[in-house]
């Protein structure tokens, strides 16, 4: 997996910005399903492998957003 989508990813959970992952995670998928669609002579699997690694970071950064942080937390009852 890329150090740079890590970092890039992390960035934009610091930043909150979930519309950013995702967009990148819509870019993603559309290239997946179109490489996918491609026939021939080149071999597409490290591509797709790659996209799909990235889709699963750009996961992981959204579902940090999702999970309640240190500062709202006892606003909702919960223990951090």
């Amino acid at each position: 997996m890329s150090e740079a989508m890590e970092r890039i990813v992390d960035a934009y959970v610091k930043l909150r910005n979930r519309k950013a992952l995702e967009d990148m995670k819509d870019h993603r998928q559309r290239l997946v399903t179109e490489i996918k669609s491609l026939h021939g002579v080149i071999d597409v699997r490290l591509s797709i492998r790659q996209l799909e690694d990235e889709i699963a970071v750009i996961d992981a950064g959204l579902a940090k957003l999702d999970a309640p942080t240190a500062a709202w937390a006892p606003a909702l009852g919960l223990r951090l």
